[in-house]
């Protein structure tokens, strides 16, 4: 990705709500994007060219737009009708997304529309957060990674972060995933957890 005085830019087009523009660039502001806060948060997290990704809790398209702009295609899911009108809206601008009205609970939904994926990126407030990602490992290639925003609140109200986490863990493990590492998104984003995994073949 592309990085320019501890600033992470974005190549495409600007002017989708309203970013800052810096040398011809969109910048991607880390307190806006929890993809962006974990870049920041953790140097070897990276978006390469040519990487698909599935998308799972697209919401208005602000994250997803910024992540067009270095993959080959972005499948983005979304649940909720109002924040789809956006999406689709951010999707009419770049021909590399591909949004989807769908549960991401329910993958067999969409499944007849997405290719292998390279990487699933996950930013849904439910309480079986985990298990939703497992549900979607189907469409990982061997070895594909896993970055789950992990919404501890939406989980449990009252119980330390470490220990939600840990049974987010334990849960993805079981489903198939090998986790590589978990840290907060603090100071960017309060009480969620940055998860990152992989397919087990």
């Amino acid at each position: 990705m592309i990085w320019r005085d501890k600033s992470l830019l974005s190549p495409g087009e600007g002017g989708v709500y309203g970013e800052r523009m810096r040398g011809g660039y969109r910048v991607w502001d880390p307190r806006r994007s929890k993809f962006a806060a974990l870049a920041h948060l953790d140097p070897g997290f990276d978006l390469e060219p040519g990487t698909r990704v599935l998308y799972l809790g697209a919401a208005n398209g602000t994250t997803v737009s910024h992540v067009a702009d270095y993959a080959e295609v972005v499948y983005a899911v979304e649940f909720a009708p109002r924040p789809m009108q956006d999406l689709l809206a951010v999707a009419r601008r770049r021909k590399n997304i591909i949004p989807i009205l769908a549960d991401a609970g329910r993958p067999a939904q969409y499944a007849h529309l997405l290719e292998p994926v390279d990487l699933l990126f996950q930013d849904v407030a439910q309480p079986h957060q985990a298990a939703i990602a497992v549900r979607n490992r189907l469409f990982l290639v061997p070895g594909g990674r896993l970055a789950l925003m992990l919404k501890v609140r939406s989980i449990d109200q009252s119980r330390p972060l470490d220990e939600v986490g840990d049974e987010a863990v334990a849960a993805l493990e079981a489903g198939g995933f090998a986790v590589d590492s978990v840290r907060p998104l603090t100071p960017h984003h309060r009480d969620h957890l940055a998860i990152l995994g992989h397919r087990v073949a």
